[in-house]
This record gives structure tokens, C-alpha cells and sequence, in this order.
């Protein structure tokens, strides 16, 4: 009953970790967000150098993964949420490296003039960091339903994401000389769609926890 007990302390303790890496990486796609809005390279820069520290959590949280398989014999249930673990600190791993990308796009847009107000990437990023929360959430709490929906709102980042592509090659054909900048923030709005895609990653995971089965939910309609 002690090993059982045991078990299960150092499973909570991981996913507390997994909880602060999400809020590491939240703060992440935040700040590079900022950053590309206000031309603030000093806030860029950090955010890249904040994906280290992102990084190193992740290793810390699989290395305690394998130690609690060596140490504490896990039935077969355990295993499963222990590979799920490792599947998502992946995952939020990811996003992070696409945060990062963001911070990078904006120290190379430098002090150029805006080429439009940014509306619809801020939402695309404020939709990802909602998702992820509340992904991670559903994680802890083993729930597979909020997971499902959480899954389906990947179809509002594509469709911003759509639009924002749309009216960038609006742009870059009405006005060759804004082919740069339009392409500079089209990548961003890519990382963005990329990282929501991650989070529907991890919401499968939560259902293959809860379920036993790894299915593919929140196929986009759109």
C-alpha cells in the first residue's frame, strides 16, 4: 500500500510540472506576441532565451518518468498515463520551440513600420494559449469529454489563420515590396496554427488515458 501510495505522490508532483511548463510556455507565445506588436527585440530576446529553461524542464520531467518506471513497478494503467506524460511535455515542448520562432521573426522585422495593425494573430494566439491551458487542465482532472471539445476549437485557429493568409497575399499582390513583411508574418500566424495543432496532440493523449484507446478527435470540418 506504501509503494501504491508512493506511485502516486510522485505522478501528482509530475503533473504539477507539467502544469508550470505549460505556464512557462503560455507566457511564451504571450510575450513573443508582444513583442512582434510593440517592435520590443529586448522582450524577444528574452522569450528565446526562456526557451532554454522550457527545454530543461522537459528533460527533468521525463527523466523523473523514467525513474518512477524503474523504481515503482507501475501497473499497466500507470504506464499508460506515464507515456502520455512523455507524449505531452513533448507536445508543450513544441509549442514552445514555435514561441520561440515568434521572438526570432520579430528581432528580424526589427524596427520595420508595421505593414497592418495586428487583430487576427493576437486572437489566433490568445484561441492557442486557451486551448493549452485548459488542455493540460483536462490532463489532470482525466478529462476526456473537455478534452474532445477543447480538440474541435483547433477549427477556429485554422479559419484565423486562413484569413490571415488570404489577406497577406492581398497584400504582397497589390504591392510587391510588401512581399517580405507579408511572408514574416505569415510564418508567425503558421507557428501559431502549428501550435494549436499540438494542442489537439495532447488532447488525443488525454482520451488514450481516460479510454485506453489513441483515436484521432477534432478532425477539422472547415
Amino acid at each position: 500500500m506504501e509503494t501504491r501510495t508512493a506511485f502516486h505522490k510522485h505522478l501528482r508532483d509530475i503533473q504539477d510540472e507539467i502544469l508550470v511548463m505549460g505556464s512557462m510556455v503560455c507566457k511564451a507565445i504571450s510575450s513573443s506576441i508582444d513583442a512582434l506588436k510593440n517592435r520590443d527585440l529586448n522582450l524577444a530576446e528574452q522569450v528565446i532565451n526562456e526557451d532554454r529553461r522550457i527545454n530543461h524542464k522537459r528533460f527533468e520531467i521525463e527523466e523523473k518518468c523514467v525513474e518512477l518506471i524503474a523504481t515503482q513497478q507501475p501497473m499497466a494503467s500507470d504506464l499508460r498515463i506515464i507515456l502520455a506524460v512523455l507524449n505531452i511535455v513533448s507536445e508543450v515542448e513544441r509549442i514552445g520551440d514555435y514561441a520561440e520562432g515568434i521572438a526570432k521573426i520579430a528581432i528580424m522585422i526589427g524596427d520595420e513600420p508595421p505593414l497592418k495593425p495586428l487583430i487576427d494573430i493576437p486572437r489566433m494566439a490568445e484561441q492557442t494559449i486557451d486551448m493549452l491551458r485548459r488542455s493540460l487542465d483536462a490532463f489532470v482532472s482525466r478529462d476526456a469529454e473537455a478534452a474532445r471539445k477543447i480538440s474541435a476549437e483547433d477549427d477556429t485557429v485554422d479559419q484565423l489563420y486562413d484569413q490571415v493568409f488570404r489577406e497577406l497575399l492581398t497584400f504582397m499582390a497589390e504591392d510587391p515590396k510588401t512581399i517580405t513583411r507579408a511572408t514574416r508574418l505569415i510564418w508567425v500566424a503558421h507557428n501559431l496554427e502549428r501550435a494549436a495543432d499540438r494542442v489537439t496532440n495532447i488532447c488525443e493523449r488525454v482520451v488514450f488515458v481516460v479510454t485506453g484507446k489513441m483515436e484521432e478527435i477534432g478532425a477539422s470540418k472547415y
